[in-house]
């Protein structure tokens, strides 16, 4: 079947608006990230005046703040969990690899710990866990290394210890919102509460 002018045309603007769309949804997300850390209310208005974008545009490809928060977490935790894979959680004696691996998460939990304390109250904790299950897989993957070598216990549950590693960094993020603890300290505290808790009894 022969194709009309018209179809041509049509065709030849599809990957335009693709590559438009795309560009708009990456102008979008950078942008709601640095609101929603310094400015954790900020309207979708004013989100989209930033990301230099019309508010159509922008609830065309989120059609609520909640949906554009869950965009910006799912962003940045896929991000952060490239940066420590980054830091081979792999390699080494595995206490070694979890110092290692404790200061990478502090670094980016510090870096958007306002975005994090902004999804778990406007979304939950629950919610808020489940984004962090591709970066806790590292953790995972490295205590149970570590279990295997003799190096951390196997008298409580995987999970547990995993758990126990995500609590205390955002407590760790907790307590330096209120103030309480020094942000220069935190890697510090960190591996000096994980490694015993870790340690075989």
């Amino acid at each position: 079947m022969p194709v009309s002018a018209t179809d041509t045309r049509r065709g030849a603007g599809e990957p335009r608006r693709r590559a438009d769309a795309e560009r708009n949804i990456a102008a979008i997300i950078d942008a709601a990230t640095t609101c929603f850390i310094e400015r954790p209310q900020v309207s979708m208005a004013d989100v989209a005046k930033a990301a230099g974008v019309g508010r159509v545009t922008l609830y065309a490809h989120f059609s609520s703040r909640e949906a554009l928060l869950e965009a910006v977490l799912e962003h940045v935790i896929v991000h952060s969990a490239g940066i420590i894979e980054a830091e081979a959680p792999d390699q080494g004696a595995a206490d070694e690899a979890l110092r290692r691996l404790v200061k990478s998460s502090w670094r980016e939990l510090d870096r958007h710990r306002r975005l994090f304390e902004l999804a778990q109250r406007e979304l939950g904790p629950q919610r808020l866990r489940a984004y962090h299950d591709k970066a806790l897989a590292h953790v995972e993957r490295l205590i149970g290394r570590g279990r295997k070598e003799g190096a951390f216990r196997t008298d409580l549950p995987l999970h547990w210890l995993v758990t126990t590693f995500y609590s205390l960094l955002h407590s760790a993020g907790e307590e330096v919102n209120a103030r309480r603890l020094r942000k220069s300290d935190v890697a510090e505290v960190l591996t000096a509460t994980l490694l015993p808790a870790l340690s075989p009894p």
